[in-house]
């Protein structure tokens, strides 16, 4: 039955009807027993909680959080289409829905994977810039720090104690190993913010600028603990990106850095220690400072193809995890491969290696910046990598690199003048051991399994092609 036939024969509106379709208006009893008379069904049909075996998958969706809890505005996203959507096709929504479903489930992916993958979707949308909390920050800093100077762990802890009621109380990880991986939590019936007491100042600074930025911004639905445990909504990991974007936005002035990046692009050699002494300058940790040049960078710079990841790796392992990524571009470029071994010649695994080195046989206890040129295989894009290793507090015996990325084009030509620099590196990379066709390389951790495959396959094809 057409729309309009089912207004007449019902005595409704076609509007009305077209409402209920998308999801806008909700029937009364009344309404849907007229419903069931014009369409000749049970009153029953339409309003059973079982649904056939085929549209499963959509009852579950409808019937968790989903719909209500992930603001699909933000993604340009309007509910009312979703459903109407539903309507329409709903056997091959279905489908799709049950396919998203079972991905997620032979990953094992989490509630809070699933979250942060929403989340950085949703960074990449806006290319990590959010001119809201940038006004906001600007009037924080107006308000409490003068102009030229930092926003310091005083000031911080000050804020935190006589403006918000926040005690702070330090925690041993020694005496409480089980919180050990946490650098802070927060107890709102007490108003107690607990800080792991092994964090290094620049964490602790950052620490208390992102409780004040909860504050600031009066963003009351919140995870209690960092890192998370569990998140039991997105609004939470939403709301605690906009506090550490905020915090990241206080402690490393915008007008400062494009000052500073601005005068190292201009340069026509790289100089891996002039980059670790900016870091230094900005009193920040690596990766809090490669995330605050991820805001600025699209907007300032127009160089908006990037990409961001941190390894873990326990000193002296030829292991490393893949804990952070964040990619600023549609093109193809260094991503987490679930199952496989990534490129040991990816720079973020080598300065691993050396900073291991070096702890095990020099002593050495501070960071290391890299910088690379990487031209990948199979593809022939080269990319310039800048990577910073540190030691991972609180987290003993475990070191992380942080790196970004740029795929080399024009733009970053023009813009990076120290990109023609001769002593920066350069090496020829691939994505993972088992993608990879480079058979000579003594880098190699696990056979080029996916590529035999693929090129079976080939071969496979080639040979149905000369069939008579």
């Amino acid at each position: 039955m057409s729309v309009s036939e089912l207004a007449q024969a019902s005595g409704m509106a076609v509007s009305y009807i077209s409402e209920i379709e998308k999801g806008r208006k909700y029937p009364k009893a009344d309404k849907i027993s007229a419903l069931a008379n014009a369409m000749q069904v049970d009153y029953d049909t339409l309003v059973s909680l079982k649904l056939s075996k085929k549209l499963e998958p959509i009852s579950d969706l409808l019937r968790s959080k989903f719909l209500t809890e992930i603001p699909l505005e933000l993604f340009g996203i309007d509910p009312s289409d979703l459903l109407e959507l539903l309507a329409e096709a709903p056997a091959k929504v279905s489908a799709m829905i049950r396919t998203f479903m079972d991905i997620a489930l032979s990953y094992n992916m989490s509630v809070e994977r699933l979250y942060m993958t929403m989340l950085r979707s949703y960074q990449e949308l806006h290319d990590n810039y959010f001119e809201d909390i940038e006004v906001d920050a600007d009037r924080f800093l107006t308000e409490f720090a003068p102009a030229n100077t930092y926003v310091s762990e005083g000031l911080l802890t000050n804020l935190l104690k006589t403006r918000y009621g926040t005690s702070i109380q330090p925690f041993d990880p020694d005496s409480q190993p089980e919180l050990a991986s946490l650098r802070s939590i927060y107890r709102p019936e007490k108003k107690v913010l607990h800080l792991n007491g092994r964090l290094a100042p620049q964490q602790r600074t950052y620490v208390l600028a992102r409780e004040v930025g909860f504050q600031y911004l009066n963003l009351k639905v919140r995870p209690f603990a960092y890192a998370f445990v569990e998140a039991d909504s997105f609004e939470q990991v939403l709301n605690n990106y906009k506090a550490s974007y905020f915090a990241g936005a206080i402690l490393i002035r915008r007008d400062m850095l494009l000052a500073r990046i601005t005068a190292l692009f201009a340069r026509s050699t790289w100089d891996n220690d002039d980059f670790l002494n900016l870091i230094n300058d900005c009193q920040s940790t690596p990766e809090r400072f490669f995330y605050r040049l991820s805001n600025i960078l699209p907007k300032y710079f127009g160089i908006d193809q990037l990409f961001f990841y941190r390894f873990n790796n326990t000193a002296g392992e030829n292991v490393f995890h893949l804990t952070k990524e964040m990619h600023l571009s549609r093109s193809q470029g260094p991503r987490g491969i679930v199952d496989e071994h990534s490129c040991r010649r990816w720079i973020a695994l080598t300065i691993l290696q050396e900073l291991s080195f070096l702890q095990r046989h020099k002593n050495f206890e501070g960071s290391l910046c890299r910088a690379q040129l990487s031209t990948y295989a199979d593809t022939g894009q080269q990319y310039l990598i800048v990577s910073v290793a540190h030691p991972h507090r609180p987290t003993a015996q475990e070191n992380m690199s942080v790196s970004m990325c740029f795929p080399v084009n024009d733009t970053l030509r023009t813009k990076m003048q120290f990109l023609s620099d001769p002593s920066i590196p350069h090496r020829i990379v691939n994505e993972a051991c088992e993608r990879c066709g480079i058979f000579d390389c003594k880098e190699r951790v696990a056979a080029p399994i996916v590529l035999q495959k693929r090129r079976q396959q080939d071969a496979m094809k080639a040979a149905m092609g000369r069939l008579a």
